[in-house]
């Protein structure tokens, strides 16, 4: 993938560092609610998805953006991103990964860094809508990780109307990130993404009885 090196990117004034500029827009920025027509459309092997759009009913391309680990499509940096690109000329689709909208999912099964069945479903989805002759795909750390993966399994049998694809902080060595976010200075991280897992895993065990753990 492309490297920007030397970067042109200057932070905000008082946000120096990663730490600040990872958890004052978390807890701070607050942005109007895009993408407010939801959508439950049901998957291949009997499970359901749901998508938050943003339809001007005169954009002819799409961008489909994929959330991060225990994220959802509602989340501030995905809404900020759907504004962005909706001022540019294009609707957007923010979609939740299975489990993620408030909602436990059917199945056994959740979503996770090499999974691209759901995005393929997500991506046919709006493409059979016929509005689009265009669409862009924007993931976030772990959804950038699905779309790198889903777009080099097709290599070159990837969908012609795919025309741009654009990913940020992705976790491209899952090993190494996960040994990262063990790090003292990093638990607090850990710390959020687990509460939601933990929950998530003992509502499924009650529902699957002896076929998860914790």
């Amino acid at each position: 993938m492309p490297i920007i090196e030397p970067s042109t990117y200057a932070p905000p004034p008082g946000l120096w560092g990663g730490h600040l500029q990872t958890i004052y827009p978390a807890l701070f920025r607050k942005l109007e609610q895009v993408t407010q027509l939801r959508e439950r459309i049901e998957t291949p092997d009997g499970d359901f998805l749901d998508l938050n759009w943003k339809i001007s009913g005169r954009f002819s391309r799409v961008a489909v953006l994929s959330h991060g680990l225990e994220g959802d499509a509602g989340n501030t940096y995905i809404q900020g991103m759907a504004a962005a690109l909706n001022r540019k000329g294009w609707d957007i689709l923010a979609w939740n990964f299975r489990g993620c909208s408030q909602e436990p999912n059917r199945l056994l099964r959740s979503y996770h860094s090499g999974e691209t069945g759901d995005l393929q479903t997500v991506i046919t989805h709006a493409l059979a809508s016929g509005r689009y002759n265009q669409l862009g795909l924007i993931g976030f750390s772990l959804g950038g990780n699905m779309t790198l993966k889903y777009l080099g399994d097709l290599g070159c049998n990837v969908d012609r109307r795919i025309v741009a694809a654009v990913v940020f902080s992705v976790p491209c060595d899952l090993a190494s990130s996960s040994q990262a976010l063990e790090k003292f200075t990093n638990r607090i991280y850990m710390h959020r993404f687990l509460v939601g897992l933990r929950r998530k895993i003992r509502e499924k065990m009650l529902r699957f009885p002896g076929e998860l753990t914790d």
